[in-house]
């Protein structure tokens, strides 16, 4: 993972903060897109006619974009085709807040699953919550390994609550109710003052994570997992208004070409 030092490191952080206070005066929202369908191809989004993402394939998630408050139409296409739109649903959104939309499900079911997302970190503190994006993986605890669930009862399409966790390193397993192990997640490092999203994805016997971060600040370096850690080849791309999220290890997806929507 690479890492910004010195007036680098200054201008990125600044410009997290610029940002912050423009988001928060403005009449947009900020949403991003990800890619959660297993066996869907890869697709193009159009947001009222207008595309946003081009050739986003499964595992991939967008930077944050501005979306005017309101109504929107968002279709979504097979890579490079404009016919037959695997999913046309509409999306509302507030002035102010951030959303995570992702195309889940299976191709035949797909679907848009829409979260309201924190960009607001507590001083001190990691904050966590976790999103169930695995069509056919059972209802799942996820916590300490051998002790307590941080996180209980998460269903298909279900998005928990954000929980505020002191910054450590923890040895997690996303495991079923009844304590049966499904994931190993030992050697995943939360930051103090970063907010967190960790989506369980793929189907069931090929179940993994993908962490997004959804706090503008940029971390010095991204949370890892036992999975292979963060990818040295890892990189954040910036729009005009927003700092880019970044990938997670072994499991890194890729960021796609975005126009802000109008």
């Amino acid at each position: 993972m690479k890492k910004f030092f010195g007036s680098a490191l200054a201008a990125v952080m600044m410009f997290a903060m610029m940002a912050t206070g423009v988001f928060a005066e403005s009449n947009d929202a900020m949403v991003r897109i990800v890619h959660a369908s297993p066996d869907a191809p890869a697709v193009d989004v159009y947001v009222d006619g207008k595309p946003v993402v081009e050739g986003a394939e499964f595992k991939a998630a967008t930077d944050y974009m501005p979306l005017p408050a309101g109504e929107h139409k968002v279709e979504i296409f097979a890579a490079g085709t404009k016919d037959n739109a695997v999913i046309s649903q509409n999306l509302s959104v507030e002035a102010g807040k951030a959303y995570t939309v992702a195309a889940a499900n299976m191709l035949e079911m797909i679907e848009l699953a829409v979260a309201e997302d924190s960009m607001e970190a507590t001083e001190g503190k990691a904050k966590v919550r976790i999103g169930h994006l695995s069509p056919d993986a059972p209802t799942v605890d996820v916590g300490l390994i051998g002790g307590d669930a941080l996180f209980s009862g998460a269903t298909f399409k279900a998005f928990t609550d954000y929980k505020e966790l002191d910054p450590n390193t923890y040895d997690l397993e996303i495991r079923t109710p009844d304590g049966k192990q499904v994931l190993d997640l030992s050697g995943t490092k939360l930051e103090a003052n970063m907010v967190y999203s960790v989506y369980a994805i793929n189907t069931a016997d090929k179940l993994e994570v993908l962490v997004l971060q959804d706090s503008m600040v940029m971390p010095s370096e991204m949370p890892k997992t036992g999975m292979g850690g963060a990818s040295d080849d890892s990189t954040a791309s910036y729009t005009a208004e927003i700092i880019a999220v970044a990938g997670l290890g072994a499991l890194a997806f890729v960021l796609y070409r975005k126009r802000t929507v109008q």
